[in-house]
C-alpha cells in the first residue's frame, strides 16, 4: 500500500517562499514519476509539476521560473520549492505518484 504524506504548507506573504515535501512509503519510489497538483477554492484540481525517474522536470507555464520540483530517492521524498509566491498560488497542494494521492497541504499567499 503506497502512502504519500505532504508537509510544508502555510501562510506566506506575496513574494515569499515555501518548500513542500512529500514522503512516500510502500512503493518503488526511485522508479516512479512524481507530481504536484493543486486545487484552489471553487476550481478543479490542476497539474503543477512533474519529475520523472531520470530527473527530467516539467512545469505548468504559470509556475515556470518560480517553482522547482526535485527528488531525493534515498529519502523517498519529492519536494516543491516555491518562490515569488502570488495570491493566485493559494490552493491545497497534493502529491501524486505510484497511483496514489497524498492528503494535501494548504498554501495561502496573502498579505
Amino acid at each position: 500500500q503506497v502512502q504519500l504524506v505532504e508537509s510544508g504548507g502555510g501562510l506566506v506573504q506575496p513574494g515569499g517562499s515555501l518548500r513542500l515535501s512529500c514522503a512516500a512509503s510502500g512503493g518503488d519510489f526511485s522508479s516512479a514519476g512524481m507530481g504536484w497538483y493543486r486545487q484552489a477554492p471553487g476550481k478543479q484540481r490542476e497539474w503543477v509539476a512533474t519529475i520523472v525517474s531520470g530527473g527530467w522536470t516539467y512545469y505548468q507555464n504559470s509556475v515556470k521560473g518560480r517553482f522547482t520540483i526535485s527528488r531525493d530517492n534515498a529519502k523517498n521524498t519529492v519536494y516543491l520549492q516555491m518562490n515569488s509566491l502570488k495570491p493566485e498560488d493559494t490552493a491545497v497542494y497534493y502529491c501524486n505518484g505510484m497511483q496514489s494521492w497524498g492528503q494535501g497541504t494548504q498554501v495561502t499567499v496573502s498579505s
